[in-house]
């Protein structure tokens, strides 16, 4: 399948996912620093995806891939934290938990196919 605009990415569909349910589980959080550099972190995940498709590259492409990948673990590590210190419950730990390490399989799999 040739893909015809980044919104066809299978990870940045799953990044704007991650995106929308951390908006919404840290919504209520009073730490704002904390949850302006998550949030910033899922946006980073899909903003680098779709910046590097448009470059038009493989070579920017993997660069920014690479890029995306590094959000998406910062974003997994913030989630830990947040779990510990009680920001978010269980449940949407597990759920953003689940796609961080399915985006950054998809990263994986995807740089792989540029080289």
């Amino acid at each position: 399948m040739r893909i015809e605009k980044f919104e066809d990415i299978i990870a940045w569909q799953k990044g704007k996912e991650l995106t929308i349910h951390t908006y919404i589980a840290f919504r209520s959080c009073k730490d704002f620093s904390f949850k302006n550099q998550i949030e910033r972190a899922s946006v980073s995940i899909m903003n680098n995806i779709a910046e590097g498709f448009e470059r038009r590259t493989n070579k920017e492409l993997k660069n920014f891939l690479f890029i995306a990948k590094g959000s998406a673990g910062e974003v997994r590590s913030m989630l830990n934290l947040s779990l510990e210190l009680r920001y978010i419950v269980e449940k949407d730990f597990r759920k953003m938990y689940d796609l961080t390490l399915e985006i950054s399989k998809l990263l994986s799999g995807f740089i792989k196919t540029l080289d």
